[in-house]
């Protein structure tokens, strides 16, 4: 069961500092076709990992060649953390208050899988379509909103999201973008669970896990950083979708497996 979990937090960050994904994309689908944990805990399970992960992978890429445009990803991240903690709120009604996990679970994995396939979509399209150079600070507070808002209500952190408006919205490209999407999501994750601790504590979750998905986060967002230095942009775009058409599996299996099994 630990080496399980630790397994999955290792993979899952493996991933998610590669290709911007952040992990939580993949830890919360592959957590809920488990089914050891109720959603939110699988949430808080999720983003301590990509926490560690994001926290190791900025860290490792400080002074690497990859770069972080401060400005713009300072601005998405506050509106990210404002629109996740409206997302949460929108999540903990349907969730707990409504008691309603099944139509929850599969609100989220429907939402999820069609997200991730416009996704897959667009960068399947990227290279015959406009992309675009934000600079108006309200509306890349607002954009960051948005992914906020989104992220934390399907509990997955943000990554592809993330990704795809960089490089739709600012033009950057997957790799540089990548690392940007883990710069958000540091600070996403990080209100998140700051969130959790002052509004209520973490007594009513189960976090056995957390003590080895943490470790597998840490030791991924290492690897994961050494490995993006060293990939051309088109080798982090294969990987990225690669991932994302898994993902997109993993969900909608979740989505059978709630309704109909």
């Amino acid at each position: 069961m630990f080496i399980l979990y630790f397994a999955i937090g290792l993979i899952a960050t493996v991933f998610g500092a590669v290709a911007g994904l952040g992990g939580g994309v993949i830890i919360k689908p592959v957590l809920d076709l488990f089914g050891d944990f109720d959603l939110p805990t699988i949430g808080v399970l999720s983003a301590a990992t990509v926490l560690s992960m994001a926290a190791v992978s900025l860290i490792k890429l400080r002074n690497k060649e990859v770069k972080i445009d401060k400005g713009t990803s300072s601005i998405l991240a506050a509106g990210s953390i404002l629109g996740g903690l409206a997302g949460k709120a929108v999540f903990n009604v349907i969730a707990i208050s409504l008691n309603v996990p099944t139509i929850t679970a599969i609100i989220q994995s429907t939402l999820l899988a069609i997200l991730l396939t416009l996704i897959l979509i667009y960068f399947k399209k990227k290279h015959n379509l406009k992309s675009y150079l934000l600079k108006n600070g309200v509306i890349i507070f607002l954009v960051g909103g948005s992914l906020g808002f989104l992220s934390a209500f399907l509990g997955i952190g943000g990554g592809p999201l993330n990704v795809a408006i960089l490089c739709l919205l600012f033009s950057m490209s997957t790799k540089n973008a990548g690392v940007n999407s883990i710069f958000i999501i540091f600070f996403s994750q990080l209100s998140a669970l700051l969130l959790i601790a002052f509004s209520g504590g973490f007594g009513d979750y189960d976090l056995s896990m957390l003590y080895v998905m943490i470790p597998g986060g840490i030791l991924g967002g290492w690897i994961g950083s050494n490995i993006v230095t060293k990939i051309t942009n088109s080798q982090v775009e294969k990987i990225f979708n690669i991932a994302i058409l898994i993902i997109i599996f993993i969900n909608l299996f979740n989505i059978v497996k709630v309704a109909f099994l």
